[in-house]
C-alpha cells in the first residue's frame, strides 16, 4: 500500500569459520595441516563453515615440515592451546602421560573439543577423558588411533549401533604385518625382515612397541570398550609379540594351510570378557589372511549385521590424518556422540578371561634326539594332560643330531597344552624350549 515500507530482504547467516589448534608437528601433524589447507573448500562444502588452523604447537620453530605455518598462531607450550579461542585442539604429540594427557585434560575441561591419533593415550586413559568431555560438553574424537585410516572406530560407534557384538578382531598392526608377510615371501629371517621395514618407513628406530605387540594391544582394548560397552581395560589384555617367529614357523604354516598373522582378539563370553594379542595360524582360505603388507584389517562379528570387515592402510601420515579430519568435520558439524558409544557413566566391566582359559587348537614344534622311544614319551606327556594330538610330522636329522617334530592338537584349554608342553620340555631327548603358536579358525 501507499507509503508502506519494503520487506526487509534476510541476509544469509555468515557461519564463523571452525578454529583448530595442533599440537605436535611431526609427519601426522603436518600432515593434517596439508590436508586442511589442500581441501579447504572441499571441507567448508561438506561442514558448511570453514575449518581453519589458527594456532600450532611444536618443540622446533625453524624445521621445514613442507607446509606454510605464518598465519596460524604458535605456542611452545602445547597447554596453551586448550587456553585459546579454538574449537578444537588436534593432538598428535605421542605418549599416554606428560604433554599430551596434560592437554587433552585441559582442553576438555574447558569445552574445547579433542581429535586425538594416540591409541596408547586412549588405552590407559579413556573412560576418564569419556568423562571429562561430558561434563564440559566437548566432543573427544580417536578414529585415527585405531587401524589409521580404516574407519572402524565410527563403524562400531554409529553404523553397528544397533547390534549386539560378540567378537572383534584383526590384523592391527602393520609394522608386523609387513614382517610377516616379508618372511613369508622372501623366506628372510626376522631380524632381516624388520630392518626392510625399517628402511621402507613402515618400522621406528625402536620398534619395540610394534613387534612386542603392545601397540596391538592399546587398539584392542579400545575395540572391546567400543564393541561391548565396557570401561577401557588395557591391564587385562594378554600380549605376545612376534619376535619369536622364525621362518621355519613360516614355511611349516604355508604346508599345514596357514598363514601366521599376529591378531588381536577379544571376545564377550559368558564368564567374562577375553582379550588377547599373540601370533595365529589362521587357514589361508580367509580372507584376513590374504591381507598383506603394512595394511591393517578389523572383523566384527554382530548378531544382526554379521560379519563385517574393515580393510586398509592401518598407518602412515595420510590415512591417519584423513581419519584426524574426519572427526574435525564431524565436530564442526555439531555431531556430539558418547566417545565410546555409551555415555561413559553406562560404561560397565566384565570378569578378564585369562589366556589359560583359552580353548582352541596348537601347533607345537620341537627339537628331538635321534632315538627310540621319543615320541612315545611326548604322547604320554599328552595324554596325561587330557591333550589330543591332530597330526604328525617328523623330518630328518639337523646339524647336532637333532630331529625337528612338527605337531597340531586338537581344541584343548589353554592351561592343559602348557602344564603338557612344561612336561615335554623336562624329558632329556627335547633340546632346547618348545615352540607353541595358537591356531584360530574364527
Amino acid at each position: 500500500r501507499p507509503g508502506a515500507r519494503p520487506p526487509r530482504r534476510r541476509r544469509s547467516p555468515v557461519t564463523r569459520p571452525f578454529r583448530i589448534g595442533v599440537a605436535g608437528l611431526g609427519t601426522v601433524g603436518a600432515e593434517v595441516v596439508k590436508l586442511l589447507r589442500d581441501r579447504r573448500d572441499l571441507l567448508a562444502a561438506r561442514c558448511g563453515r570453514a575449518l581453519d588452523v589458527a594456532a600450532v604447537s611444536a618443540r622446533d620453530r625453524g624445521r621445514d615440515r613442507g607446509v606454510p605455518l605464518d598465519d596460524a598462531e604458535w605456542f611452545d607450550d602445547a597447554c596453551a592451546l586448550a587456553h585459546r579461542r579454538l574449537d578444537a585442539v588436534v593432538e598428535t604429540i605421542g605418549g599416554a602421560d606428560g604433554v599430551a594427557f596434560d592437554l587433552v585434560s585441559q582442553a576438555l575441561d574447558r569445552g574445547v573439543g579433542v581429535v586425538t591419533a594416540n591409541k596408547a593415550l586412549i588405552a590407559l586413559h579413556g573412560a576418564g577423558l569419556a568423562e571429562r568431555a561430558e561434563k564440559s560438553g566437548a566432543p573427544l574424537g580417536f578414529e585415527a588411533a585405531v587401524a589409521g585410516g580404516v574407519p572402524v572406530v565410527k563403524a562400531l560407534r554409529e553404523g553397528l549401533a544397533a547390534n549386539r557384538i560378540e567378537r572383534v578382531y584383526g590384523i592391527l598392526n602393520g609394522t608386523c604385518n609387513f614382517v610377516l608377510t616379508d618372511m613369508r615371501k622372501t623366506g628372510r629371517a626376522f631380524d632381516a625382515a624388520l630392518a626392510e621395514a625399517q628402511a621402507l618407513g613402515y618400522a621406528e628406530a625402536d620398534p619395540a612397541l610394534d613387534i612386542d605387540g603392545v601397540d596391538a594391544a592399546h587398539k584392542l582394548a579400545i575395540l572391546a570398550s567400543l564393541a561391548f560397552g565396557t570401561r577401557v581395560d588395557f591391564g587385562s589384555v594378554f600380549v605376545e609379540g612376534v619376535r619369536a617367529i622364525e621362518p621355519v614357523d613360516i614355511a611349516w604354516a604355508e604346508e599345514l594351510g596357514y598363514r601366521i598373522k599376529l591378531l588381536g582378539i577379544a571376545e564377550r563370553r559368558a564368564d567374562g570378557l577375553s582379550q588377547r594379542v599373540h601370533p595365529c595360524m589362521v587357514p589361508r582360505e580367509l580372507p584376513i589372511a590374504a591381507v598383506d603388507g603394512a595394511d591393517n584389517a578389523v572383523a566384527v562379528e554382530s548378531d544382526r549385521a554379521g560379519a563385517t570387515v574393515c580393510e586398509g592402510p592401518g598407518a602412515g601420515a595420510g590415512p591417519t590424518a584423513s581419519a584426524v579430519v574426519a572427526d574435525l568435520l564431524d565436530h564442526a558439524r555439531g555431531l556430539r556422540l558418547p566417545a565410546f558409544s555409551l555415555p561413559a557413566a553406562g560404561l560397565g566391566t566384565a570378569p578378564a578371561i585369562p589366556v589359560e582359559r583359552r580353548r582352541g587348537a596348537y601347533y607345537v614344534r620341537l627339537a628331538v634326539s635321534d632315538r627310540p622311544g621319543v615320541i612315545a614319551d611326548i604322547a604320554a606327556c599328552l595324554r596325561d594332560r587330557s591333550v589330543s594330538m591332530e597330526s604328525l610330522v617328523q623330518r630328518g636329522r639337523e646339524a647336532g643330531g637333532v630331529v625337528p617334530v612338527v605337531m597340531t592338537t586338537h581344541a584343548v584349554e589353554e592351561a592343559a597344552m602348557r602344564a603338557a608342553l612344561a612336561d615335554i620340555a623336562r624329558l632329556d631327548s627335547v633340546a632346547g624350549a618348545p615352540r607353541l603358536i595358537r591356531i584360530e579358525s574364527l
